[in-house]
């Protein structure tokens, strides 16, 4: 039994529960303590194996389904105390993944995938890591990461991949020497049966920045094997300049959370923040189960407005703000503590996602308190008929001037609350200074004119988020040489002025500045394609601006170094030659040719 400490436990379960599910049968279990230990052997990993069996040979790749329902899913998530509450979203949502799954399917051909073993390890809810993210979840914590990660899971499970979940050392740790072998705690399944036990690699790796230290401390110097299957959750970006150890250290922009060196498209954001990462976004939960519609249905709109802070810390200072609205408006919170709220408020304390739902039904008017910076709430509050009340952040916050984004490696400014929010302006978000009585009344009583729809971007449903994971799991690709994704022909050139970056010069034209086209730029045969002259050329790595060109001189300066590919950085002398592509609309990480 020595390295397999569950074995005798697992025996004990299938004794109890063998008959539990038709699965056992089918792979010979009958029974007897022989039985069990060959399938736990065997099958599954808990055990070792018997004396005089040979272990199986490996599962072929099979096609990825689209899946209808979770059970596989749930079975891989039993005894997981992480994964508690994002389990509970799961369930909450099956019905509509499930649906998104079928809608999908009719538009688009998905019958000619394979399935990848993916391993999901979030960094964030090991015990490890010492956060308390999942523990405090039920209880008012911070929320956003996991709503992620429960989106993330559901969409791959939808997807017909194998999941292998991990939340802690110890389950990276059962790796063999070079060979990450995913085994014992990461069973995983196909048509709701374990498939046979295996050795087998992974294909894709989603973690976040805590989780992949933790994989460099367990693989050592082999976790670079797996560098380029690597994708990072990381919910408000990293920079070109910080993800990069060297320049970082250089610069003078070492942060706890920057210098890992991955190609920087490898992190992937909770919103659209910088195209030099990739957008994977999240759902809000708006759809309903069939029950919960028919409970509020009957729901009426009230003249209310409900406030946006779970915390009573981030009431504080607001009282001037507050008592403006509620001269015209009932006002309603979630609170964990109503004893540092306004007596005026009804608290109805920390509530489930359906009472949340229910009350944004009623209320006209959601309520940001300038803090949390760019959650998912707004965005379900729009997608409830709710319009959002968005505070300005005077001066911009960035990692530059805020403690709370002190350390992010960026220096992204936000610019109000919710910035993605901000992009989509009235009537269903309304930008406010929040200390400006004027100001607030002018965007109240312009709200209480107006009766908006529900409204959410198709990126932020279920299908939408579908349809985009589906694709990069298909079409990204870190490992090659030389990628073939986006295709090259939704390439728009553009020239950007000194003093202005690829991302804000591609936005002015309505398309979005796509880094992966950068290496085609970097050389002076295809720029000249272009109609730049490129009289004398030079590659550096001293400039995180590059490709550009120096009018006076007319030199072309190429990047040395392609990590140091930038969308968002400028410089004031030399003119930037900007990698451009459309988009779908409400689909901003695919170009019209993406899919």
């Amino acid at each position: 039994m020595d390295g397999f400490p569950d074995c005798m436990g697992k025996l004990k379960w299938m004794n109890s529960m063998w008959k539990s599910d038709p699965c056992y049968s089918s792979y010979g279990v009958n029974g007897s303590l022989c039985s069990f230990i060959v399938y736990l052997s065997e099958i599954e990993s808990w055990c070792p194996l018997l004396s005089g069996r040979v272990a199986r040979p490996a599962v072929e790749s099979y096609k990825a389904e689209v899946k209808d329902n979770f059970e596989g899913l749930h079975r891989s998530l039993v005894n997981k105390t992480q994964f508690s509450w994002i389990q509970q979203r799961i369930k909450s949502m099956e019905e509509i993944w499930v649906e998104a799954g079928r809608s999908l399917s009719q538009k688009y051909n998905l019958t000619e995938r394979r399935a990848k073993q993916i391993l999901v390890h979030p960094g964030v809810i090991t015990n490890e890591a010492d956060l308390k993210i999942a523990e405090n979840a039920f209880s008012g914590g911070p929320l956003g990461e996991l709503v992620q990660w429960s989106d993330l899971i559901s969409t791959l499970h939808i997807l017909g991949h194998n999941l292998h979940l991990s939340a802690s050392e110890g389950s990276l740790k059962d790796t063999s020497d070079k060979l990450f072998t995913l085994i014992a705690q990461t069973t995983f399944f196909h048509d709701n049966c374990p498939l046979q036990y295996s050795k087998v690699e992974p294909n894709l790796i989603y973690t976040d920045i805590i989780g992949l230290r933790q994989i460099q401390t367990v693989l050592k110097t082999s976790w670079t094997d797996y560098r380029c299957i690597i994708r990072v959750l990381d919910s408000f970006g990293t920079e070109p300049d910080f993800n990069h150890a060297v320049w970082a250290s250089n610069h003078d922009l070492k942060c706890p959370f920057g210098g890992l060196s991955l190609i920087p498209m490898q992190f992937y954001t909770m919103f659209p923040h910088t195209p030099d990462n990739t957008f994977l976004g999240f759902v809000v939960q708006h759809q309903l189960s069939s029950e919960e519609h028919e409970q509020l249905e009957s729901t009426k709109r009230q003249n209310q407005a409900l406030v946006y802070g779970k915390r009573a810390t981030f009431w504080q200072g607001k009282e001037a703000y507050l008592d403006i609205i509620h001269k015209y408006l009932d006002i309603h919170g979630t609170v964990d503590d109503s004893a540092l709220i306004p007596d005026y408020v009804k608290n109805h304390g920390i509530v489930k996602g359906t009472e949340v739902q229910r009350l944004l039904r009623q209320s006209k008017l959601f309520v940001g308190l300038s803090f949390p910076y760019e959650g998912p709430a707004p965005l379900e509050a729009l997608a409830n008929g709710c319009a959002f009340l968005n505070p300005r952040l005077e001066p911009p916050q960035s990692s530059l001037n805020s403690k709370f984004f002190k350390g992010k490696p960026n220096t992204r400014e936000v610019t109000s609350q919710h910035p993605y929010a901000e992009a989509i302006g009235e009537p269903y978000v309304w930008m406010v200074d929040m200390n400006n009585q004027t100001d607030v009344e002018r965007a109240i009583t312009s709200i209480l004119n107006h009766n908006i729809e529900p409204y959410l971007p198709y990126e932020f449903t279920c299908e939408g988020m579908l349809q985009r994971v589906n694709v990069l799991i298909e079409k990204q690709d870190f490992c090659s040489a030389a990628p073939s994704w986006p295709p090259l022909s939704a390439l728009r050139v553009l020239k950007a002025e000194a003093g202005v970056s690829c991302k804000k010069v591609c936005q002015r034209a309505g398309l979005v500045c796509e880094p992966a086209f950068f290496p085609h730029l970097n050389n002076d045969k295809n720029l000249a394609s272009y109609n730049v002259d490129c009289q004398t050329s030079e590659f550096s790595d001293k400039y995180i601006v590059l490709p550009a060109y120096n009018s006076s001189s007319k030199q072309c300066l190429f990047q040395q170094d392609p990590l140091l590919f930038s969308c968002v950085r400028s410089d004031q002398s030399l003119v930037r030659i900007c990698p451009c592509r459309d988009y779908i609309k409400d689909q901003i990480a695919l170009c019209k040719e993406c899919i």
